[in-house]
């Protein structure tokens, strides 16, 4: 059984196409990612010259124990999350339905009921039932920034794992506040699973790396599934180096730039219904009308189809592209 595919951020080039105007040009504020991307570390010429060695591959683990705060498994490279979120089908015992808390990220629910399963859309954790196998979790979500405390999903984990379950936390957006973080406890025992994101907090989205923690012998199978070099050495040696780094002056300028987006949207008298420090979540009545006139002034923002009252923006490289969007608003408000 397929499923339509997912509207994602992005796709400046196909606005473009429609509303005319150079790809390039386009203030683009559709995706949650850091709009300020870090100077690349040095990249060594083996690593483009030949395959990641294991050296270079644990290297890059490492640096993510350390750096995500894993004590009890090493991180394992993936090429972007999304790469393992289609392997999720196979963690679902059989005559077992999956649990998705929504809404969310579309892939989990997409690729689950094209596998054939059984997906339950539930709007809480208290939802969780004993027949589902497979409960994700995205904290904080993705896009209402909605967040569960670290003893709720602790909680959670253990409910779902008594019955063979497995509970899959994706923190794609956790890393401007870790306080609920599951990551200590990946590892630890059956039944968790982990999901971080690289490429959002450093703005390396085009990177395609994420990271994967659970218990090594499910690692071992999502590698063997994902096959060998599945993550290039370019990827590896840039997140070893990232990651071993200072990453407070990253967070400071996620924060001033999302200090920027807000004073900007309530300046323009919109409600502003949630959100993390990359992107905000608007609730607004006419929000089909205001994303049409956004993209004829070259401004590109998230519509929903499940929520035709919600935008979401993603924040704006400089005080430059914040007033260019304020002018763009206020000519809709007007």
């Amino acid at each position: 059984m397929s499923e339509a595919p997912i509207q994602h951020g992005g796709g400046i080039s196909a606005a473009a196409a429609r509303h005319g105007g150079r790809p390039e040009d386009w203030l683009d504020l559709s995706t949650g990612i850091n709009p300020c991307p870090v100077d690349l570390p040095p990249v060594d010429a083996a690593a483009w010259h030949r395959l990641p060695d294991q050296n270079r591959l644990r290297d890059a683990r490492l640096a993510a124990a350390a750096h995500y705060g894993s004590d009890n498994c090493l991180p394992l490279p993936v090429p972007g999350t999304q790469s393992v979120i289609q392997l999720l089908p196979r963690l679902v015992p059989p005559g077992r339905r999956a649990a998705v808390v929504s809404p969310t990220y579309g892939e989990y629910g997409r690729v689950l009921r094209t596998a054939g399963l059984l997906v339950d859309t539930i709007s809480g954790l208290e939802e969780v039932r004993d027949e589902h196998g497979l409960v994700v979790v995205v904290n904080p979500n993705n896009p209402d920034g909605r967040q569960y405390r670290r003893e709720d999903l602790l909680q959670l984990w253990r409910k779902v794992s008594e019955t063979g379950g497995t509970l899959v936390v994706d923190e794609a957006f956790a890393d401007m506040d870790p306080s609920a973080t599951l990551v200590p406890y990946a590892g630890t025992s059956k039944g968790l699973v982990v999901f971080r994101s690289f490429g959002k907090f450093f703005g390396l989205a085009g990177l395609r790396l994420g990271f994967m923690l659970g218990q090594e012998t499910l690692q071992a199978n999502f590698a063997e599934c994902l096959g060998p070099w599945a993550v290039s050495g370019p990827a590896l040696t840039i997140a070893t180096g990232l990651m071993a780094g200072d990453c407070e002056p990253i967070r400071q300028t996620i924060l001033e730039r999302k200090t920027g987006l807000d004073v900007v949207l309530e300046g323009a008298g919109l409600r502003i219904a949630g959100g993390t420090a990359l992107f905000s979540l608007v609730d607004h009545p006419r929000a089909a009308e205001l994303h049409e006139w956004l993209c004829i002034q070259h401004v590109l923002v998230r519509a929903f189809d499940y929520d035709r009252r919600w935008l979401r923006f993603g924040l704006a490289p400089d005080a430059a592209a914040d007033l260019r969007l304020a002018a763009a608003l206020a000519s809709f408000c007007s």
